[in-house]
């Protein structure tokens, strides 16, 4: 018998839409729930990792908060407009608006923890 293969897909799932510089005021500022963007890069690996918590949290809070990824290697402007300078970052906005930060890998709980404080 063979193994299966399990294929890498950059992260992105049904849960974790990606969004880019062009997409972003539509998909995420104009959004009609919050929307959490995670900042991230293929050679990162914290937000490789970070990936699979988001994913749970996307399927925890569906219809509360929606998850978006920007790639910031392919998306330089929505990087810049936000200060973005450390990865991942994860921005929480709300109505249009971003209502809180958090840079850095975290734990489960914390996330949850951050994302029940400011939803």
């Amino acid at each position: 018998r063979t193994k299966p293969v399990l294929l890498f897909k950059s992260g992105m799932s049904d849960i974790m839409r990606p969004v880019s510089d062009e997409t972003f005021e539509t998909d995420v500022l104009k959004s009609g729930t919050p929307v959490l963007v995670d900042f991230w890069a293929e050679w990162c690996s914290p937000c490789r990792a970070i990936a699979p918590v988001l994913e749970e949290l996307g399927k925890e809070y569906a219809g509360r908060v929606s998850i978006a990824k920007l790639n910031i290697d392919e998306n330089p402007v929505t990087l810049e407009n936000y200060g973005v300078k450390g990865i991942p970052t994860m921005i929480l906005f709300k109505d249009g608006k971003l209502v809180a930060k958090q840079v850095g890998p975290a734990p489960k709980h914390e996330l949850k923890a951050w994302l029940d404080k400011n939803l």
